[in-house]
């Protein structure tokens, strides 16, 4: 595990840092699909995102969810530390997008770490402020953009997040993430095929441009 953190986190932690991450915490592998997080768990550990991808979603108990961001390689989940901060339930799910790796720590060793080691105290606060704007983006594009802008720009995050531009994806699981139903979904998307930015296979579709 320390050659993973120095790899992925030594521009950041001090090697001290490391050494204490890697003495109270574990590894743990996920597949795409697997629930990490789920709404109404307490939180326990706070994930270091070591590869792969993860979506995090709101809940809402009378419509469904809606997809509030990404987590990349290197990203930790701020509502994951509120949750562990303030030993409240969870109100987020955490769904693994691709297969990858992640490294728990103990919420015992947060607070702690907040005061002893200054590298830990700006990954936090940056992690804070990272998620912050991307959830403020969340809110702006429903407020904001129409649905068809909506699912390019979903089309692109996934583009990204995959690094790949064949995303394999159900028209029904877009238009759960994007909180709409999969008839609108499927206009849409044949639009976006008709203006040529994006193609339409059986079991996939490729982005364009």
């Amino acid at each position: 595990m320390k050659e993973l953190l120095k790899e992925n986190y030594g521009y950041l932690f001090e090697e001290a840092l490391i050494a204490e991450i890697e003495a109270v915490s574990y590894l743990q592998d996920f597949k795409e699909g697997d629930i990490l997080i789920d709404s109404g768990d307490y939180i326990k550990q706070m994930p270091l995102l070591i590869n792969g991808a993860i979506k995090i979603l709101r809940d809402d108990n009378d419509e469904g969810e809606l997809l509030l961001y990404f987590l990349e390689k290197g990203d930790t989940c701020a509502m994951s530390m509120v949750c562990c901060f303030g030993n409240s339930k969870s109100e987020i799910r955490a769904i693994a997008e691709t297969d990858g790796d992640v490294i728990m720590i103990p919420v015992m060793k947060m607070e702690e770490w907040l005061g002893k080691y200054k590298s830990w105290r700006n990954y936090v606060f940056n992690s804070y402020n990272n998620r912050l704007k991307e959830m403020l983006s969340a809110i702006d594009n429903l407020a904001f953009n129409n649905m068809d802008k909506r699912v390019l720009l979903y089309l692109q995050e996934k583009v990204k997040i995959n690094n790949s531009k064949e995303i394999h994806t159900t028209h029904q699981e877009i238009a759960y993430d994007l909180h709409t139903s999969r008839v609108v979904i499927s206009r849409l998307l044949k639009a976006l095929e008709n203006e040529g930015k994006i193609n339409l296979h059986r079991a996939f579709i490729e982005y364009i441009g």
